[in-house]
């Protein structure tokens, strides 16, 4: 049994060859190089199978329906998004059921199959089922698709500077000087690379650069990026980014182009201390400097007074020292008395102060005996 089965198998491949060999020469002979024929039809292959492609169960179904995707030609094992989108998806995931989406795994040949619930777009048909790469490098394919009962409006205008989209996230570059930490206005450069999704290349766009610090909203700046993003192409733009004189602490930079935000990104300013540091000196120094001024004032205006007499014991010191000085003095007047008296013979009168007359001398008898009165023994 099994070697019958096994002889019709290769009978079947026999035959098979047979049949496809009659058409290589009938189509070489068309074309008139059988080598470029056979070549031509390796290389296509591949590129066939390379590009990704989108394939729908049903081409229109109204809310509530599901329909399936099929696809093929993607990265082996990369993760996909699926999502119904309104107006062809020209203003991006912004026209999308994003709540209704749903994501899928391709397997390893690249292929996939997901049903999808059928919703309503929060923009008006065209629709499309968007299928996008989630990590690695980006792919995408729609698929025409029709949500019935839901409006139908004619296609925005395409803008003539193209439709750009950020394709990496955003960098700050740059750093802070010394008169930053002073309170110097915060300055940085805001790094992004954006492409081109439109037909149209975008010259010399014109972008919206924001700043906003907490709660508050973003204050908008119109700036111009000199140069050409041609379509289908990327291109790596460079914008100014200037905060307020002192400004410090958790900023957010955003990035909007044709009414779109493209890049948004943390800026953490740090505090001017030296403007914390003047003001610390300032509180000091000024008072000081003030209270000095006043005191010159008064100085100079105030009247001129007489110096107060001390006392003499207070001009000299206490009672020791007036006992020093006289022991000073005498010595000094005995030794002029002395020069005197070896000079004229005669002892200075001045020095023999106080007078005494014989009688009224006092005696120099030391005796204590009391004398005896008269007519005693």
């Amino acid at each position: 049994m099994r070697g019958r089965l096994l002889r019709r198998a290769v009978g079947a491949l026999a035959l098979c060859a047979a049949s496809a060999l009659p058409t290589l020469p009938a189509t070489a002979h068309a074309t008139g190089h059988p080598s470029a024929v056979g070549a031509t039809a390796v290389a296509r292959a591949p590129a066939a199978d390379d590009r990704p492609s989108v394939r729908l169960s049903d081409k229109e179904a109204g809310k509530g329906g599901t329909i399936t995707v099929t696809g093929s030609g993607w990265r082996p094992k990369a993760l996909l998004t699926l999502l119904i989108c309104g107006q062809n998806m020209i203003g991006g995931t912004n026209a999308c059921a994003n709540g209704d989406g749903r994501a899928v795994t391709t397997d390893s040949r690249g292929a996939f199959r997901r049903s999808l619930p059928v919703a309503e777009p929060p923009k008006p048909c065209p629709c499309v089922v968007h299928v996008a790469t989630v990590t690695g490098a980006t792919a995408d394919a729609d698929a025409a698709f029709t949500v019935a009962g839901h409006p139908v409006a004619p296609l925005p205008k395409e803008r003539p500077g193209g439709r750009l989209t950020a394709l990496a996230p955003p960098r700050l570059t740059g750093s802070s000087g010394l008169l930053n930490w002073f309170g110097a206005p915060p300055r940085r450069t805001l790094t992004v690379t954006v492409g081109n999704l439109g037909p149209t290349a975008a010259r010399n766009p014109v972008f919206q650069v924001g700043t906003s610090h907490g709660v508050f909203a973003p204050e908008w700046e119109e700036q111009q990026w000199r140069g050409t993003v041609p379509a289908g192409r990327k291109a790596e733009i460079t914008l100014p980014v200037e905060l307020a004189a002192g400004a410090h602490g958790d900023y957010l930079v955003s990035l909007k182009y044709g009414g779109k935000i493209l890049a948004e990104q943390p800026w953490g300013v740090g505090r001017p201390w030296g403007v914390t540091l003047f003001w610390v000196l300032l509180c000091l120094v000024v008072p000081m400097a003030v209270f000095r001024i006043g005191m010159a004032v008064v100085e100079r205006v105030r009247p001129a007074r007489a110096a107060p007499v001390r006392p003499r014991a207070a001009a000299h010191g206490d009672g020791k020292s007036l006992i020093r000085r006289g022991t000073r003095y005498g010595r000094k007047n005995r030794r002029k008395d002395e020069r005197t008296t070896a000079a004229t013979g005669e002892p200075d009168g001045s020095a023999a102060l106080p007078w005494f007359t014989p009688d009224t001398a006092p005696s120099t008898t030391t005796s204590t005996e009391r004398p005896t009165s008269k007519g005693s023994a």
